[in-house]
């Protein structure tokens, strides 16, 4: 009686190895929406600090360490083989999903900040592994020049910085704080010095040697700039830049003696209170970029005088927000109305140099991102 044979399984057929390591790129890519948004793993165990910087520690050197590989082999022809392409492209998945994996065991109540902080560092990482593979792809084999491995040294940079993560909550909080201060630091340092220069562009805009000929008598107005009040600042622009620099300063003096109580006062095991503090303090920089922005000419004082009441709304809050926490222990005889006073008296003045404006301009309400700027701001 013949014997029949067993059909013999297909064996599935592989995509070339540049076309595996494509589809790589945009797999890891995907990841990136899900960590954005993704939530702490719910679990019952012990949340332990020294285990989890353990883990995350080496899931960032393993991701450096495939990265390194993926790199020699595909930077030098032959390039490997579709099965072994295949394995690679298997290590690199598994790599990314343990820092992701990593990052999700970390719980809410170790703290908000730190999370960001945590979360930030997983999708660089994420990101510039996509950065190298994209690079792969595109550049051929023994062909790579400077300006690629600068555009993928980024997944290395990004491992190296996990180390510097900072350990706790109130750390994360420092570090967040510190940089909040450099941002405002910067913007007031570039409005100094424009306005020192009496120059709001710097001199990229100056057209005072084409407008020479044609102006003539009219060339210069009563200040001795050029009379281009889309390139310039008036006499009233600069008299109202006084105040607002000044609000920017107290801006600056406000973050930093916020960051001095969390120094100091701040307590580790105190995570609400300190996101609370870093939260508002975050949309402080912004409104300072939004009111440097407002100063340049052509400057409209209506919303020069609309930033600044957003500014001041903001500081306020950041100021109540500290004095209520544990980081100003003695809240009656903190530095807080002092700056309270001096946000006041800066606001007090642009209002009253923005007063004619207003009345030519006057609103109920003016809506701002979706929050509200009152009518009582606006008023003198």
């Amino acid at each position: 009686m013949a014997s029949t044979a067993a059909p013999t399984a297909a064996v599935p057929t592989l995509d070339p190895p540049l076309e595996q390591i494509r589809r790589l790129a945009v797999e890891l890519r995907l990841l990136l929406p899900g960590v954005r948004v993704g939530e702490a793993r719910e679990t019952t165990k012990e949340f332990n600090a020294e285990t989890f910087w353990r883990r995350l520690h080496g899931a960032a050197e393993n991701v450096s360490r495939e990265a390194t590989t993926l790199t020699e082999v595909f930077s030098r022809v032959p390039l490997p083989s579709p099965q072994e392409t295949q394995r690679f492209c298997e290590q690199i998945h598994t790599a990314i999903k343990e820092i992701i994996t990593v990052y999700y065991s970390l719980p809410k109540d170790q703290g908000i900040t730190l999370r960001k902080l945590v979360r930030n560092a997983t999708l660089d990482i994420i990101d510039g592994m996509a950065q190298l593979v994209d690079v792969l792809f595109i550049t051929p084999a023994q062909s790579l020049e400077n300006s690629d491995l600068i555009s993928y040294n980024s997944v290395w940079a990004a491992c190296q910085q996990v180390p510097r993560i900072p350990k706790d909550n109130k750390a994360a909080a420092l570090s967040m704080l510190t940089k909040n201060v450099d941002f405002v630091k910067d913007a007031h340092e570039e409005m100094e010095q424009a306005v020192e220069e009496c120059d709001p562009y710097c001199g990229l805009l100056n057209d005072t040697e084409d407008n020479s000929d044609n102006n003539g008598d009219e060339e210069n107005d009563g200040l001795g700039y050029p009379n281009n009040r889309d390139l310039y600042w008036s006499e009233e622009d600069q008299e109202l830049i006084i105040p607002c620099l000044a609000l920017v300063r107290a801006s600056k003096a406000c973050l930093k003696k916020i960051r001095i109580s969390v120094a100091e006062n701040g307590k580790k095991d105190q995570v609400a209170q300190l996101d609370d503090i870093v939260d508002i303090s975050d949309e402080i920089s912004p409104s300072v970029d939004d009111l440097a922005l407002s100063i340049y000419p052509p400057m409209c004082h209506l919303t020069v005088r609309i930033n600044s009441a957003k500014l001041v709304s903001v500081l306020k809050k950041a100021l109540e927000i500290t004095k209520a926490s544990h980081v100003t222990p003695q809240p009656e005889d903190s530095w807080i109305p002092l700056l309270i006073n001096a946000v006041d008296h800066c606001m007090n003045r642009i209002k009253e140099l923005t007063q004619n404006e207003l009345e030519l301009n006057w609103i109920q309400e003016v809506p701002l991102g979706g929050h509200h700027v009152a009518d009582e701001m606006l008023r003198p």
